[in-house]
């Protein structure tokens, strides 16, 4: 008989949040693709839930040339007018007017720092910050970092970047270790 793992509780039953809970949510990411792929869905998720942004992800990655962040920052208006007309993805005008701005801002910010990499991990000192949740309400929905990350990135212009939005992203990027301590995943960061 096969032992069911603990886990955190927010995936419930739903296989494909499990999936993403078990292999990337909190796992420290250094590849600046992937950095461009969570920033573009963390800012189409704000006011709508994770498991409706991961359900459409697959449609996410054909309409932003599979995350390619040169090819994004290339979207003409021609192009943002197809994605709003684009069922199998948010079709919010300023969510998706935003990120063609964020991936033309992501690649300036790829030039002055080497790689948007280096540039956001410098909000938690490069490292993971371990949260050592014991409850589903420790964690929180900003911290000084996401503040700080947010207002950094909002002086350099990007959209959809408010304190929370950031947060999310950390989680997703590993950059915060929010696995619940009684969770399998959260030692193996």
């Amino acid at each position: 008989m096969k032992k069911e793992l603990t886990r955190c509780t927010w995936p419930g039953e739903d296989t494909l949040m499990q999936q993403y809970h078990d292999e990337e949510w909190g796992v420290p990411l250094h590849n600046d693709q992937k950095l461009f792929e969570f920033m573009i869905l963390d800012a189409f998720q704000a006011g709508l839930s994770w498991k409706t942004i991961l359900h459409k992800r697959e449609n996410f990655r054909k309409a932003f040339a599979n995350f390619d962040v040169a090819k994004v920052a290339k979207f003409t208006d021609e192009k943002i007018e197809q994605l709003i007309l684009d069922a199998g993805i948010i079709r919010n005008r300023q969510k998706i007017v935003a990120t063609v701005n964020n991936a033309r801002l992501f690649m300036d910010v790829q030039k002055e720092f080497g790689s948007f990499d280096k540039y956001i991990w410098q909000f938690t000192d490069h490292k993971t910050i371990d949260g050592k949740r014991t409850s589903t309400g420790q964690v929180p929905a900003k911290s000084p970092e996401s503040d700080a990350m947010s207002k950094d990135l909002q002086k350099r212009g990007f959209k959809f970047t408010g304190s929370t939005i950031c947060y999310a992203f950390m989680q997703a990027a590993g950059m915060v270790n929010d696995h619940l301590v009684t969770c399998y995943r959260y030692k193996q960061k």
